[in-house]
């Protein structure tokens, strides 16, 4: 299996089924968690020296952040319902979640500074939602933590691919330190499928493709962008969701598309 491809495991003792460091990724930024929690159990930490971003992927939950206590969240059953319920909590605090049903919840995380921003909630009605792309290349994004809301350095992003569509395409990169055109940001990928027995294909690939790798992705498993382009192919019948978590030395998003295909987006 590609060692950008990361599987779900059963939860030990615990909640969580899938544990990415900036350590055990090989990178420097971006960090993920996956908890899948039965309706009364709880998951707590601490923050220590990064911001995160708690996103209801399903379920609902009562979360506590920040000093704060957010009460009674969330309400889609399924990624594919509506648009999420979020939380987050600065660098230098502590968390708590306890599902009031069967919930899935990611912690995204980045480095961050104590003092700089306050725990918030970050409600459906806040989300910004934008549809990217035509004809088969048509997918649904929303926005729920994007480079113009308060952070240090987290971004994160909701899509949906419709079964048949490309997305992440043109294939675009993110690894190079030239702004105002490009930026860096090394990225996640949590993805899943409906119906939940499909899949997907993401292609990982630098242009002097010393990184060239094709991933079939399955529900629940998380894909690793540590550099280059990487479009992501939703086949027939299975519609594509995937979170993205993103964050870099800059906190902006700028890409560059892969020249030789630059042509679908300017003809």
């Amino acid at each position: 299996m590609s060692s950008l491809k990361i599987r779900p495991a059963a939860p030990n003792g615990g909640s969580r089924a899938i544990h990415v460091t900036p350590e055990s990724a090989g990178w420097t930024y971006v960090g993920f968690d996956l908890h899948r929690l039965a309706a009364g159990e709880t998951v707590r930490a601490e923050t220590g020296d990064r911001e995160i971003c708690l996103v209801l992927v399903t379920g609902i939950a009562e979360i506590k952040g920040g000093g704060r206590d957010f009460g009674k969240v969330g309400e889609r059953m399924s990624p594919f319902e509506g648009k999420p319920w979020s939380v987050y909590v600065p660098a230098g605090a502590g968390w708590a979640v306890t599902a009031e049903t069967d919930t899935e919840l990611a912690v995204c995380s980045a480095p961050g500074v104590a003092g700089h921003h306050e725990a918030r909630l970050i409600g459906p009605d806040a989300l910004h939602q934008e549809t990217r792309g035509t004809g088969s290349n048509t997918r649904y994004v929303t926005n729920i933590l994007p480079e113009w809301e308060p952070a240090e350095s987290l971004l994160v992003v909701e899509v949906i691919t419709p079964g048949g569509n490309t997305s992440s395409y043109p294939p675009h990169k993110h690894d190079t330190d030239n702004l105002p055109e490009e930026s860096v940001l090394e990225e996640v990928y949590y993805h899943r499928l409906n119906p939940p027995q499909g899949y997907a294909f993401q292609r990982i690939y630098t242009d002097d493709r010393t990184l060239d790798e094709a991933v079939s992705v399955e529900d629940g498993d998380v894909t690793l962008v540590p550099r280059g382009y990487h479009p992501c192919a939703a086949i027939h019948g299975y519609d594509l969701y995937y979170l993205n978590v993103m964050a870099g030395p800059k906190r902006t998003w700028k890409f560059r598309n892969e020249p030789a295909h630059e042509w679908l987006v300017t003809a």
